[in-house]
């Protein structure tokens, strides 16, 4: 056999050595996944490719069957912890815990197999559920994911290697709130963003491919709450919008410069809510009695001027989530199922639903996730409210805080160590 021809055959056994010998995670017996990551189908952080909480999949099954869709699989043995899944091509990835370790799973999307997990660092306890409470976020090549106990890394998709790591309370002077970090990082363009919460260091931004820092909030100190950020355009300036422990702010995304800060729609307690932007505008809400505010946000001189339209207690949103779907909000306040139209806050209708708990749409339909473990299909309709099924599944001891998550025609449902596959189209 000629030398070309064997190079052939042996070049490709080498590589695949190289790659598993330098690797410093714990990699499975399955096959590496090899396709590239993300499109736009992907549900690729969290909330979804926009952070909106909204899938564009069609084709859904419009009323459930006894006992919800059929079940595809389910993986068991992914430890604790409240985030949801970020899915791309044939993977989902899920944080969760080992042992004394807060780790990232990477499964099959086929049948829930493993084929790697990484190390992220030490597990943290907590008397209301131990473990990660971020969601990971996809970008290219690389997954981004933040742990409970501030250990911020960059891994690498093909096989869980680690590539660079940091701890953003210890680097940055912050402190991990009291339930511990619940953020996902978030991507923009080069930038890779996150909240320590520290001094002059309240937000930072990190060059995604290095780690390195490239601003933080002089002027934003506020300790750091357990929100995840949003980003958008407003009238020419990038703005990056988030809660932090006081208030309700706008970042520039550039340099770090903040844009507004409102204090009446932030608790002391508990800011958790994403905030939704549209059309020059955005809605915060949070619980504990607080409320939720709309507010305008025009672009003057280099800055925004953040103005408020409304501010009442009809949306109290606490941990679940808020989708804005044809002009209407849907999200729990406290308990309740509410449905409120956006530009004026007038509230549409109420109803307790499957109770407190979580909230994504699509197919013109809500899917809900209760904190005790009842997964319910809502017709998204500002007219009323009209259930079009619901399950359960299995109580696994804490509260069922994950995000339900659609891709690909099939929904996810996180709870604690276990992840379920359902098949949502009709056969």
């Amino acid at each position: 056999m000629k030398f070309k021809e064997i190079l052939r055959y042996v070049l490709p056994v080498l590589v695949v050595f190289m790659v598993l010998s330098c690797s410093d995670v714990q990699v499975s017996k399955m096959a590496t996944p090899t396709e590239s990551l993300v499109n736009e189908k992907d549900w690729s952080q969290w909330r979804g490719p926009e952070r909106t909480g909204l899938s564009k999949e069609t084709g859904l099954i419009k009323v459930w069957p006894t006992g919800g869709p059929k079940l595809v699989w389910s993986a068991q043995s992914l430890g604790e912890g409240y985030g949801s899944a970020a899915i791309s091509g044939n993977r989902v990835l899920v944080q969760g815990t080992r042992k004394n370790r807060s780790v990232l799973f990477c499964l099959n999307k086929d049948d829930g197999s493993i084929y790697w997990v990484a190390d992220l660092g030490d597990r943290l306890e907590h008397g209301r559920g131990h473990g990660p409470r971020g969601t990971p976020t996809i970008d290219g090549d690389r997954i981004y994911a933040l742990t409970e106990n501030g250990d911020l890394a960059s891994i690498q998709s093909m096989d869980g290697k680690v590539l660079w790591q940091r701890n953003i309370l210890k680097e940055f002077n912050g402190n991990n709130p009291n339930w511990l970090i619940s953020e996902s990082p978030l991507v923009d363009d080069h930038r890779l963003i996150v909240s320590p919460g520290g001094e002059k260091a309240g937000v930072v931004a990190l060059e995604k491919e290095s780690g390195k820092t490239l601003w933080t909030t002089k002027e934003l100190s506020d300790q750091a709450s357990y929100s995840s950020s949003v980003i958008a355009d407003v009238q020419g300036i990038r703005s990056l919008m988030t809660f932090t422990s006081k208030a309700a702010v706008g970042i520039s995304v550039e340099n770090g410069k903040l844009l507004w800060r409102y204090e009446p729609v932030a608790n002391r307690t508990a800011n958790v809510t994403t905030p939704i932007f549209y059309q020059d505008k955005v809605f915060y809400s949070s619980a504990y009695g607080t409320g939720c505010a709309l507010l305008q946000l025009k672009a003057t001189n280099g800055s925004i001027e953040a103005k408020e339209i409304y501010f009442n207690r009809d949306m109290m949103n606490h941990h679940g989530g808020i989708v804005l779907v044809n002009g209407y909000l849907y999200g729990f306040s406290n308990s309740v199922l509410t449905c409120m139209e956006f530009n004026t806050g007038k509230v549409m209708w109420k109803d307790r639903s499957v109770g407190k708990g979580s909230i994504t749409y699509a197919d013109g339909h809500l899917y809900l996730f209760s904190e005790k473990n009842v997964v319910g299909l809502v017709e998204a309709n500002p007219e009323g409210y009209k259930e079009k099924g619901r399950f359960e599944v299995e109580d696994q001891e804490w509260p069922t805080w994950a995000h339900p998550v659609i891709n690909d025609g099939q929904l996810y449902i996180r709870n604690q160590e276990m992840l379920y596959c359902y098949n949502l189209i009709s056969s």
